[in-house]
């Protein structure tokens, strides 16, 4: 069983009840991966203007991207090359504009996911290998706490809260080794049968394993302080 998540079969109108002027414009970059409407709702409900788009010259120009991700990798992988997605991630990423990569959309930043026994080429943005959690009952499916550094933005005001993740594969690693005078990734991390990686704070890319979205008022809080960084808005 790879990844698996839920969604309310629900499309959001994100232009609704209230004025986008003062919101920091998000695109969620539509690839054809699924579960994405419940992402857009949580970053409104979080204080962005989303919106689902999978056009070049908006996904460039907004304030954040945000990269979703549910299934395997390589169904994910080939999805975002199928969409030239993965040429909007670097160039944004080239710009030092920020990207925020959620589940399987965490998981493809990394060199390479190996998922039974399928070796796939990942977008190369961090070095070290997505693989299977070493765990007797999987996916790890359901809400856990994570251990967050005291300088995480993502996690402020969150460190006794616990996020909903459905999992099987995860990076159980870090292995970029960040140079002065660029400030060394915030790592928070989960455990289950070992610990992984819950949540990356690299410069302008983030990325977290669990669903922000399915989890309720922590999870906003978290998109809200991805949010307030973007720039535009001091939400």
């Amino acid at each position: 069983m790879t990844h698996a998540d839920i969604d309310d079969g629900t499309t959001p109108d994100t232009n609704a009840g209230f004025e986008t002027g003062d919101r920091p414009l998000v695109a969620v970059l539509d690839y054809g991966s699924g579960n994405v409407h419940s992402a857009v709702k949580a970053l409104i409900a979080a204080g962005a203007d989303a919106r689902l788009t999978s056009d070049r010259g908006l996904v460039a120009d907004a304030d954040g991207l945000v990269v979703p991700g549910v299934g395997a990798f390589r169904a994910v992988m080939d999805a975002l090359r199928e969409s030239r997605g993965d040429q909007l991630i670097e160039r944004r990423l080239a710009g030092g504009r920020p990207v925020l990569g959620i589940c399987v959309g965490m998981q493809v930043l990394f060199e390479r996911g190996v998922e039974r026994g399928v070796d796939t080429e990942g977008l190369g943005e961090w070095p070290g290998v997505v693989t299977e959690l070493d765990a007797p009952v999987l996916p790890h499916m359901g809400w856990d706490t994570v251990s967050a550094p005291p300088e995480s933005r993502l996690f402020r005001g969150l460190e006794a809260e616990r996020f909903y993740f459905v999992h099987s594969f995860a990076a159980q690693n870090w292995l970029l080794d960040v140079q002065p005078p660029f400030p060394d990734a915030q790592l928070t991390w989960c455990d289950y049968g070992g610990p992984f990686l819950a949540a990356v704070e690299n410069g302008p890319l983030s990325a977290t394993q669990f669903h922000p979205e399915k989890s309720g008022d922590a999870g906003i809080r978290l998109l809200s302080n991805w949010i307030g960084g973007l720039g535009r808005a001091n939400l």
